[in-house]
């Protein structure tokens, strides 16, 4: 039976933690968090307060290490792990990858790391807003490098579909810059629509409907997180506001001189409308044996183009990628 220790149980990693036990792991972690603490174990959770605690026994048990904390308490994990864990495998559930990898690198040169992140949430924090299915049918971006260990890839990407997930590889660069764009920013724009609001006045919000939910919704994620994973992706957060701000300069200056948003709303539209299309595209198969010398270049292409792994068998990836249209 293989093993999982995930290092803080909130929203991401108490969702790991539920669905890697569903599906037969040996599954146990640690939270600083004293609720959190009480109410996963009230559901049945392998679960203490202790991380030195859990990291001994998962360097006892060779348990793979799922770093599920913020941003901001990761060099505070990662001493524990080089004193207690060294030699156990690592993975992470952050949002940004470039700088969780220079940091394990700097403080854990020998670790063996794969960087992850599921691409599934909410705007409900810790324990109680985790869920079993939070990750079901949902893209999980594993970090695959020339330099990746491939079997601790492969037992991380095992840990992600026994989750429910479908694998998506890409590099550390290319994963932060696409978050950048459809994460973070989402996030920053949050708050900004969620202010402007609010100085609307009490009718404005009074008036607040679907397109002001749905557009806020993020907003009431707990600011430190927000502010963690923003400010940790800085420079690809920055090109994407700067496209974002370009782009608002020029609806501005269309609606002050002519009237129109017509371009603006119109590219937008069908913007929407290529995402939805690309979700519904026919896909064909593919297999990939992980082993080949060219493996982690061919998976970034796949990757780049929307294919998801499903299956692994042996060192054999099986997935699905859109067919051109």
């Amino acid at each position: 039976m293989p093993a999982v220790c995930v290092i803080g149980i909130g929203l991401i990693g108490g969702s790991v933690l539920r669905a890697a036990a569903a599906a037969g792991w040996q599954a146990f972690g640690a939270t600083t968090s004293p609720t959190d603490a009480e109410l996963a174990r009230a559901d049945g959770a392998d679960v203490c307060t202790d991380v030195d605690t859990a990291l001994r026994r998962a360097a006892a048990e060779d348990a793979l290490v799922v770093i599920a904390v913020p941003l901001t308490a990761l060099d505070t994990v990662l001493r524990q792990i080089a004193r207690y864990a060294p030699d156990c495998g690592l993975t992470d559930v952050i949002s940004v990858k470039e700088p969780v990898a220079a940091r394990i690198a700097e403080r854990l040169p020998d670790a063996r790391y794969v960087g992850g992140h599921p691409m599934a949430g909410s705007a409900t924090s810790g324990w109680a807003g985790g869920s079993v299915d939070l990750f079901r049918g949902a893209p999980w971006v594993l970090t695959t490098e020339d330099d990746t260990d491939r079997a601790h890839w492969l037992r991380t990407a095992r840990l992600a579909l026994a989750c429910g997930a479908a694998v998506v590889p890409a590099s550390a660069r290319e994963h932060d810059a696409a978050a950048a764009r459809i994460s973070h920013l989402p996030h920053v724009l949050a708050a900004v629509l969620a202010s402007v609001a609010q100085e609307g006045g009490s009718l404005a919000l009074s008036l607040a409907a679907g397109s002001f939910t749905d557009g806020t919704r993020v907003a009431a994620t707990r600011p430190e997180l927000v502010q963690a994973m923003c400010e940790g992706n800085r420079d690809a957060l920055l090109a994407a506001m700067d496209d974002a701000l370009g782009r608002l300069g020029v609806a501005r200056g269309a609606l002050a001189t002519t009237g129109s948003l017509a371009a603006t709303i119109n590219h937008g539209h069908q913007s929407r409308l290529q995402w939805a299309q690309q979700q519904a595209q026919a896909t064909g198969e593919f297999t990939v044996p992980f082993l080949e010398a060219d493996a982690p270049e061919r998976l970034r292409t796949i990757g780049a183009a929307g294919g998801r792994i499903h299956r692994i068998s042996g060192d054999v990836l099986d997935g699905v990628l859109p067919l051109p249209q």
